[in-house]
């Protein structure tokens, strides 16, 4: 049996490695983030605020079409819930995450009536954090949420940071 933190380890490290491939950019802008998953995917992707889904559906959701990606989101919160949310959504994305979800058992319907149901090649809408995925999702939307808050190098904290390292304090 594999202890919490090891996991919690190894988790951090997967997530670490996928964002190897899709730098954060500096300074950081949801904006420019989205054109770089974009790319990484080779695919069109959407960003559409959905005023009211949390309370039909999760926070957020992904719908993969053919060649576009569609992240829809609640806005009736904070700017930085919103954010999140995008980039849990976006960390599934870059994960290449899956969960079927039958359309015409869903909210889907409901929130989007003139969409043809067997064009839809994935759907992902979380309603909870239980799944390895989610889990996942997490990290990675918080890896990123750090890198951009990270200070840019050679700047008074970068050397505030080597000062406490050469000191042998945590930073």
């Amino acid at each position: 049996m594999t202890s919490l933190g090891g996991h919690v380890s190894r988790l951090r490290q997967r997530c670490e490695r996928r964002l190897d491939d899709i730098p954060v950019p500096r300074p950081f802008s949801l904006e420019r983030w989205s054109e770089a998953v974009a790319r990484y995917r080779g695919r069109k992707l959407c960003l559409r605020p959905m005023p009211g889904l949390s309370r039909t559906a999760p926070c957020g959701m992904w719908i993969s079409l053919a060649s576009t990606d569609y992240v829809f989101f609640e806005v009736n919160t904070s700017r930085l819930h919103s954010e999140h949310i995008i980039l849990h959504e976006l960390a599934h994305i870059i994960s290449g995450h899956t969960l079927g979800v039958d359309i015409a058992d869903s909210v889907l319907g409901g929130l989007l009536p003139d969409l043809d149901p067997t064009s839809i090649r994935r759907v992902l809408g979380r309603v909870g954090y239980t799944s390895e995925q989610e889990r996942e999702a997490e990290m990675l939307a918080s890896l990123v949420h750090a890198r951009a808050r990270c200070p840019q190098p050679g700047g008074q904290d970068q050397e505030l940071a080597q000062m406490a390292e050469a000191l042998h304090f945590p930073s």
